[in-house]
Order: structure tokens, then sequence, then C-alpha cells
């Protein structure tokens, strides 16, 4: 049982790697309303580390 378990889990893991370097296109919207819930976002577009890199 054991072996099963543990052999489940690489497989699992294994699919979740490959989905991992998938380079799918992302699109974040926000509420209307600038909160400070979403501030990480907002210094990340200032800082340029939400534009596509080549």
């Amino acid at each position: 049982m054991k072996t099963m378990i543990k052999s489940l889990s690489v497989a699992a893991m294994g699919v979740w790697a490959g989905m991992a370097q998938a380079a799918d296109d992302v699109t974040l919207q926000l509420k209307w309303v600038t909160q400070a819930q979403f501030a990480g976002y907002y210094v990340a577009q200032d800082k340029g580390s939400t534009k596509k890199k080549a």
C-alpha cells in the first residue's frame, strides 16, 4: 500500500512539474477602486516586473 501511495505521489509531482513550465498569458483584473491588498501588484507594475521578457 505504501509503495502505491509513493508511486502516485511521484506521478502527481511529475504532472505538476510539467504544468509549471507552461507559458500562458495571464490577465489580472483588480477591483475598480484601488485597495491596499493589491499594493504588491501595483509595486510590481511600477518596477516593470510584470512586462513580458524576451
